[in-house]
């Protein structure tokens, strides 16, 4: 009998693996069938690489990008059975965000309002919840706005430098200083995120061990278990929602809730209003609508966090990143370095010695600096998007609604036939004139169209100010503990160093 029943067994096993195997092959003819160029996919993972479990998606974009670009405008492919539509020209990548954009709205990666409503925010979510809160959330983001907030991302910045000269002043005599500047950006970039949005101190300047600090790198920290589980939940969005997976670790987003509810209540109670984030948020806020996201005029409790905890994740990786690889290549390249200090020190000595919003907006050889240190060092890799209703491609084949898009901006701004010599640190690519000679969508830091990133404001001035203040105290060389390159840290969604960005500092 127990023989009977494990060849019974065997036999539906067989039976199940030849009815996926017939179902894959039916799939896998979606781009052929049509013209659209494609490459043979293999049974069972299609396209997928192996080395997702151990290599950045990104870095593996790049690759893909130079093995295919000789096809076209895209490339059809498949993850697992599901088809995927890879762009392979600036131009095509215009046509997705821009010319398009009604048919590729959203990003297609994963969230779940229900179990998980820090992640129903404007970054993640769809079609008319997206419009409605992009539409609540436009004003908070303008010139004027984030003008406000100067005094507040300054006042941080003024503590990073005493921070810095204080440890260089306490340094042993004739030893060199050399700091870890991955760290150091980043607990600058926690503070300026946690006093606009809460409106708060935390030090974590000072404090390396701060309660924000800690929730800031358990926001980013994945197991590789954790990450392909991640991937999984993007190609299977329905059935992860109906396991209930969830992005954020519960204790992260317990704190964010409850520092929110705090400083709603606390500024409430006390008729308190500050020129920050959280301000901006508490106009919009509707105690009516507390229990569910708000489809209203307002925004509810939950509709906040799950904005504040976009505004501190965005805020503070995608910034502290540019600024730990632009100091990195600025000490790699002496004379760009003294370069942007000389036009830091000639910009301040016209406005009295001081830095000020209009002073830092006069900067902008240090704007091209940081321009190209993203086209070198994007955050963000690739750009996602997921077809909303069927989509004629310009052969006449039909991309059913479902189809996930993946646009490369890594690999374009790192094309040789994009950016010239492209492993070359040269801000003069960003020079007016140099920028009108190239293809506008070939760089893409921030994305484009409808839903680019709504922070680039902000972002730009928390960056640009922390740099000029570096700069203009301290000299930025390589030292012993320099890695050069630098390693990618393959167990991330972003471009991230793989460990510490060790330089050398010398007060000015």
């Amino acid at each position: 009998m127990l023989t009977f029943l494990l060849l019974l067994s065997l036999v539906f096993g067989v039976l199940f693996v030849l009815y996926v195997y017939i179902q894959f092959q039916k799939s896998f003819k979606l781009w052929s069938s049509q013209g659209v160029p494609t490459i043979p996919p293999s049974f069972p993972s299609g396209h997928l690489d192996s080395r997702m479990a151990y290599m950045n998606f990104g870095l593996m974009a790049i690759d893909l990008y130079k093995k295919l670009k000789s096809k076209g405008d895209y490339v059809g492919l498949y993850f697992l059975n599901k088809p995927v539509l890879f762009v392979l020209t600036p131009e095509f990548a215009k046509t997705v965000l821009v010319r398009d954009f009604s048919y590729f709205v959203n990003r297609g990666v994963y969230f779940n309002k229900e179990d998980d409503p820090l992640s129903a925010n404007l970054f993640f979510i769809e079609d008319s919840d997206w419009r409605r809160l992009r539409i609540k959330m436009t004003p908070t983001f303008t010139s004027g706005k984030i003008k406000n907030m100067f005094f507040t991302i300054k006042d941080v910045a003024d503590e990073m430098v005493k921070h810095l000269e204080t440890k260089w002043q306490n340094k042993r005599a004739n030893s060199e200083f050399n700091i870890e500047i991955t760290d150091l950006m980043a607990r600058y970039n926690t503070d300026v995120i946690v006093s606009c949005a809460f409106g708060t101190q935390c030090d974590s300047l000072s404090n390396s061990k701060s309660e924000f600090r800690a929730v800031g790198k358990k926001m980013l920290t994945f197991s590789r278990i954790r990450l392909l589980k991640l991937y999984a939940a993007m190609l299977f969005r329905r059935p992860a929602r109906a396991l209930g997976f969830r992005l954020l670790h519960n204790d992260v987003s317990e704190f964010i809730i409850a520092m929110c509810k705090k400083t709603i209540e606390e500024r409430k109670a006390k008729h308190i209003e500050r020129r920050d984030f959280m301000q901006l948020m508490i106009d919009l806020y509707r105690e009516d609508n507390d229990d569910v996201n708000s489809d209203g005029e307002g925004l509810s409790l939950k509709d906040i966090a799950a904005q504040v905890f976009l505004f501190f994740f965005a805020g503070f990786e995608t910034s502290s990143t540019a600024m730990t690889y632009a100091l990195y290549e600025l000490a790699l390249n002496r004379v760009i370095q003294d370069k942007v200090r000389t036009e830091i020190n000639d910009v301040l000595s016209r406005h009295g010695g001081k830095i000020t919003y209009d002073s830092l907006m006069e900067m902008t050889y240090l704007d091209q600096v940081i321009y190209e240190t993203m086209r070198m060092h994007p955050a963000v890799g690739t750009l996602h998007r997921i077809i909303s209703k069927d989509y004629t491609l310009p052969n006449g084949a039909v991309a059913p609604k479902g189809t996930y898009v993946i646009i490369p901006a890594v690999a374009f701004h790192n094309d040789a036939e994009l950016f010239p010599d492209p492993q070359r640190f040269d801000p003069d690519r960003f020079s007016d004139a140099n920028k009108s000679t190239r293809h506008a969508f070939a760089y893409l830091p921030f994305g484009e169209g409808p839903r680019i990133c709504l922070g680039v404001r902000f972002g730009m001035l928390q960056t640009k100010l922390g740099l000029a203040m570096l700069l203009k105290h301290f000299q930025f060389e390589t030292c012993a503990k320099t890695q050069i390159p630098i390693k990618i840290d393959n167990v991330s969604l972003l471009l991230l160093p793989s460990s510490g960005v060790w330089l050398k500092a010398n007060k000015m």
